[in-house]
This record gives structure tokens, sequence and C-alpha cells, in this order.
């Protein structure tokens, strides 16, 4: 499979993932509720994972590692800048901050996250076709729990139920367009700095937004599988490094 190939179907793959928020309209409340945060926690470990044991060793390989950390504070400083501007975090729990008036800035919010996310992935592959599966699996991983929470937002901000799905939806495929743009403007500009600029956004992603997302419930048996949860992410992308091999 091309490259571009890949970044078109992995840009439509990713547009279905979004879907996945419709489980918010089947789901009874509480299981939703209970579910949400362990996604959430498993999550933030495969970014933080896809970030540390595939971005950065492949970032690192050319002997340029200044370079490469550069490049990774730039990620995580941007989608810090990203958040600040919007305001919002991706209020997981719709809580009561979260009504109406933020239910726009959260589509913005997601629209421009989507085609960041786009524009890294799509700079690992063209770096390595393997390393962009890796990293669109990292993602997915993070948009599950993310549409989830982000759909109940909208229905709770007052939307319909097919209007919430039908904008959700529309805001990722922002995730295709920034493809697609990285790889037109591979031919132009090189693209390599992408896959550092990832890794900084996925430990952004993971360590600023989803974990403190997850530290806000306490309890026991709660807090022992949300920490579960996060290690069998962080798990899942190291086997998958280790299963790869020195290549990956």
């Amino acid at each position: 499979m091309s490259v571009l190939t890949w970044i078109v179907v992995g840009g439509v793959l990713m547009a279905l993932v979004a879907l996945s928020g419709s489980l918010t309209l089947i789901l009874p409340e509480g299981v939703r509720q209970r579910l949400l945060l362990p996604l959430v926690a498993f999550a933030a470990g495969a970014l933080i994972g896809g970030a540390l044991f595939f971005m950065l060793p492949e970032a690192t390989r050319t002997g340029q590692v200044l370079v490469a950390f550069i490049w990774l504070a730039a990620g995580f400083t941007v989608f810090f800048a990203m958040e600040q501007f919007f305001h919002r975090h991706h209020c997981h729990k719709g809580s009561a901050e979260c009504r109406r008036p933020i239910t726009y800035l959260i589509l913005a919010g997601d629209a421009l996250h989507n085609l960041l996310d786009g524009v890294a992935v799509a700079g690992a592959a063209l770096a390595d076709l393997q390393l962009g599966i890796t990293a669109w699996v990292a993602v997915a991983a993070h948009e599950v729990p993310q549409e989830i929470g982000d759909l109940a937002v909208l229905l709770h901000g007052g939307w319909s139920k097919s209007r919430a799905l039908a904008f959700n939806v529309l805001s990722s495929l922002t995730f295709l367009a920034g493809g697609i743009l990285t790889y037109v403007a591979s031919g132009a500009v090189r693209v390599d700095f992408l896959v550092p600029f990832a890794a900084g956004a996925f430990l952004y992603i993971g360590a600023s937004d989803l974990i403190p997302e997850v530290n806000r419930e306490r309890g026991g048996r709660r807090n022992l599988a949300h920490f579960l949860s996060f290690v069998l992410g962080l798990g899942a992308l190291l086997g998958l490094a280790i299963l790869l091999g020195p290549e990956a």
C-alpha cells in the first residue's frame, strides 16, 4: 500500500472512530460512566507509549538528538497553546462548566486537534509506514474516549442526537485533511521533523490532558482499575515495539 493510499484510508477510518461516540446513545448512563475513564486511562498509556517506544527512537536515529528534542518540545508547546486558546479540556464527564456555550468551542478545538493529529501521523508515515500505522493506532485509542465524551457534552448542551453525532463526525474529517496536506507538502519541504513533533503532542495529550481527567476520581477500586488500564495501554505499545524489533 502506498503512503498516500494509507493516509486516505487512515483518515476515513479515523472518521469512523468518531462514530464510537454513538455508544453514548445506546449505553445506559451508568455503564457509560463506568467505562469511560478506564478507556481514557488506556488511551493515555497508549499515547505516551507511542511517543516513548516508537516516535522518539525513530526521531533520534539520525544522531541529531538535540534537534529531535527541540521539535518534541515544540509539539508539546503547540498543543498546550491550542488548549489555552480554546480554554477547555476534553470534558469527558460532561461537567457543569462544559455546558451549552462551550459546545462550539469543543467542535472547533477538536477540528484543529484532529488536523494536527493528521499532520503528525502522516509525517510519521512518510518517515516510515510502519511507524505511521503505530502512530495512527495510538491516536485512535485516544479518539475513542474523547469522541464518546464530546458527544455526551454536546447532548448535555442541548443538541439533538443526530446533529451532535453528525457534527462530531465532520470535525474528525480534518484528520484526513491534515494528512493529505502533509503528503502534498512533503514534495516541497522536509517533513521528518513531524516525528518528534508528534511525540511531543502525544506526551502532552496523555500526561497533561487525559491523566488529570482520570485523577479527578477517588476510590480504591476505581483508582486501581484506572492505573491498570493505563499500564495496559503503555504495555501494549511496549509489547508492540518489542514484537516489531529494532527496526520498528
